[in-house]
């Protein structure tokens, strides 16, 4: 056997021995969204949060004027939003959440209002504490983008 020969059936020998010995920790190692339960876990918690939200006395001004149409395509567009940031095979086709809030004069007491929501709906559906804290830390991570308002 030629030295460029072996030297690749070394190479190839190794790659499989590492590929093996990792997949185990790979496997172990799930996005948020697998986490969640996939697309129909994220889209029950999305309906019903949205629920809240429009019932809100404060918030559901965001929704007064909206046809049901409009109000499903923005359903959609977090849900896609949602599972795709979570890790999910989901393309979110909507624009970034700075340019989509801008205007709407979202205060930080709107904020606090939907946190309240959206823990309401967590406790709801039992979400475990190490998902709910990625959850909660992700919309965190979101908030600079939406609150425009002290």
């Amino acid at each position: 056997m030629s030295s460029i020969i072996r030297f690749r059936y070394l190479v190839s020998v190794l790659l499989v021995s590492f590929l093996i010995s990792a997949t185990p920790a790979v496997a172990q190692q799930k996005s948020l969204y697998e986490r969640l339960g996939g697309y129909d876990a994220v889209s029950a918690v999305i309906d019903e949060l949205m629920v809240r939200l429009i019932k809100d006395k404060q918030l559901g001004r965001f929704w007064a004027h909206r046809g049901d149409d409009g109000i499903a395509r923005e359903k959609q567009l977090v849900k896609d939003f949602i599972a795709s940031k979570a890790g999910g095979p989901i393309v979110y086709p909507g624009r970034e959440n700075k340019l989509s809030h801008k205007g709407m004069r979202i205060s930080q007491e709107d904020w606090k209002i939907f946190m309240v929501h959206l823990n309401g709906t967590l406790d709801k559906f039992q979400l475990p504490p190490k998902e709910r804290n990625d959850v909660l830390a992700f919309i965190e991570s979101t908030k600079k983008d939406i609150v425009e308002l002290p």
